[in-house]
């Protein structure tokens, strides 16, 4: 089986509305750059027997302004890794607005609690990053969280067996390749505002990179022993 999964990542859509760390601007893509991700990516799937998959990192406030209505306008259904601790924050979603993407069928996961890495985490970082980030996130959805999106796409084995042992039905990173279909592990690619999603989306999925999507799974595995 090739690899066939396609995921396209954005953190924010439009103007900040608050401070951003450094380097994170980058990662703002405008609403007409968004737009034509979305509608490029039917005919990706049409053309390139692929199928295509658009996750939210961060819980921004324009993931319900304007990546929901946008998503809904398309049929198409998306995956919002939220931050524990900016839920309700100014510039952020709050916690009626994560329900209404839930109930918009819109799959909930955790990105942690305070957008640190993962890698190096004692004991107490752990417990707040993996199981009281999502213990939070839970209670504001009345439901369980079964995926999680590594913060700055940083993993390593030790990350990966503690998200694997804390029962993560799938995690998603920032790893270069297409995603096996169903895999734990899925790579993604974050969208930023120098690229262009007419002519760059296509380069990401034609042929080749079905072939490649199987060789860097099964490198992975070997490695990281998951």
């Amino acid at each position: 089986m090739l690899a066939s999964e396609l995921y396209i990542t954005f953190h924010g859509i439009g103007e900040p509305r608050v401070p951003l760390a450094p380097g994170e601007e980058r990662y703002f893509v405008s609403r007409e750059q968004f737009e034509m991700a979305v509608e490029t990516l039917h005919g990706l799937e049409e053309r390139y027997a692929i199928r295509a998959n658009i996750t939210f990192d961060d819980g921004n406030l324009s993931d319900f302004e304007v990546g929901l209505p946008v998503l809904q306008k398309h049929g198409r259904k998306g995956r919002f890794f939220v931050l524990a601790g900016r839920i309700g924050k100014e510039g952020y979603l709050s916690a009626g607005q994560i329900r209404e993407l839930a109930a918009s069928g819109m799959e909930i996961g955790s990105h942690g609690y305070d957008h640190v890495d993962w890698r190096g985490l004692d004991q107490k970082g752990r417990q707040r990053e993996f199981t009281d980030a999502r213990r939070k996130i839970e209670d504001v959805l009345g439901k369980p969280v079964m995926t999680a999106a590594l913060p700055f796409g940083g993993f390593d084995q030790h990350v990966l067996a503690h998200l694997k042992t804390a029962g993560f039905q799938r995690v998603f990173t920032s790893s270069q390749g297409l995603a096996m279909r169903g895999s734990w592990f899925c790579p993604r690619r974050s969208l930023t505002r120098d690229f262009d999603p007419a002519s760059g989306l296509a380069e990401i999925v034609k042929p080749p990179a079905k072939f490649k999507g199987v060789a860097y799974a099964l490198a992975r595995r070997l490695r990281y022993r998951f």
